[in-house]
């Protein structure tokens, strides 16, 4: 048995609505492309915590938490490591401003998505704009 077992890391994203849409970040660091506000929770810090404070550090939003939507955890989901990931989504008001390793911060619509998106984006989002519709019951969503 090793001596320092290997775990995944533990990670948060934010679906983060404004009325018009959803933010996204471009992101300055590799993987590039766009994604969801988010990224490491600090040790002793909650999920929840986490998550807001990740948001206002890429976009400059103060971030509500409405709720926790799912957890991904497939082990391919970021190819740098495995982490899992606990999205949670927000409401926020004003205009994004990129900051912290952000490059830039824009609102997007389902329709208007820019590509490519990082990671494993592209599901969370299908399965966000899906369960908005009604046609996805996220408590019911096994991967």
């Amino acid at each position: 048995m090793p001596k320092h077992p290997r775990n995944p890391l533990v990670t948060v994203d934010v679906i983060i609505e404004t009325g018009t849409g959803i933010v996204l970040v471009e992101r300055m660091n590799p993987p590039h492309g766009w994604a969801l506000p988010g990224g490491f929770v600090d040790y002793g810090e909650s999920l929840e915590t986490a998550a807001v404070r990740e948001a206002r550090e890429e976009t400059s939003l103060d971030v509500i938490l409405t709720e926790q939507f799912h957890t991904y955890s497939r082990p391919d989901r970021d190819p740098r490591h495995h982490t899992v990931s606990t999205v949670f989504i927000g409401s926020a008001t004003g205009i994004p401003r990129a900051s912290d390793d952000a490059r830039s911060a824009s609102v997007f619509t389902e329709e208007t998505l820019p590509r490519p998106l990082a990671f494993d984006h592209d599901k969370i989002l299908a399965h966000y704009f899906a369960y908005r519709r009604g046609q996805l019951n996220i408590q019911t969503l096994i991967e």
